[in-house]
């Protein structure tokens, strides 16, 4: 059995109670980072062997893991934050069970565009999910293509490169389509910035930017 354990995006009191049982009952927790996992596991008395799955990692690793699998081991798969394989590892772990027959289960729970969404006064009845843009390669030719997109968009992006990105979204969509930026969701500090494109970009040019980022931005009109 492989499980798929949703975890916080900040506030540890956001997981389940049934994430925690699963947690506690499998043999080995498959981990984004075991250093970050291991705070939350601490925090909830967990002492299960963590082992690292990652980007990095995931095709070095994937084949024995589906042989523990078959072989009766009950695995959970975990990122430092969020779903597993919304914008991090987990589709190709899946992909392969499915195909070897070991029955997969993922548990609901957190995931940061859903409240970003939600929160943003921006219609969710129809929406896309692009996640992380593209750095260089194949940038300016979505961007184009997401200018004539009608349904609400949702971006990940890093604090570093969110002031370039709305500025890249201000050329394609136009200055005045509305946004809503969300940050450090669920902790402390968080922030949600909304207005069009213009007015956030320049919210977050004249301020030093950290956190998680979760961009929304309204589709073109009809």
């Amino acid at each position: 059995m492989l499980y798929l354990v949703p975890t916080p995006i900040g506030n540890l009191k956001d997981i389940t109670l049934r994430a925690l049982d699963v947690l506690k009952e499998v043999d080995l927790i498959l981990a984004e980072d075991t250093r970050t996992s291991s705070h939350l596991l601490n925090h909830y008395q967990i002492s299960k062997p963590l082992s690292p799955y990652h980007q990095h990692n995931e095709h070095k690793v994937l084949q024995h893991l589906v042989t523990q699998l078959q072989a009766g081991k009950k695995m959970a798969v975990i990122t430092d934050a969020g779903t597993p394989g919304i914008s991090d590892p987990a589709f190709l772990l899946v992909r392969e069970c499915i195909k070897a027959g070991v029955k997969v289960e993922c548990l609901p729970g957190a995931t940061a565009f859903v409240p970003a969404l939600v929160n943003s006064g921006i219609p969710a009845t129809r929406f896309c999910f692009e996640g992380f843009l593209p750095l260089k390669k194949g940038r300016q030719t979505l961007m184009k293509q997401l200018a004539e997109e009608e349904r609400t968009m949702i971006f990940y992006e890093s604090p570093v490169r969110l002031v370039k990105t709305l500025e890249e979204m201000i050329t394609y969509f136009g200055a005045d389509r509305s946004c809503s930026v969300s940050r450090e969701l669920t902790k402390m500090f968080e922030e949600n910035k909304r207005g069009t494109l213009q007015e956030v970009a320049a919210f977050f040019k004249e301020k030093t930017v950290k956190g998680e980022i979760v961009i929304v931005v309204a589709g073109k009109e009809r």
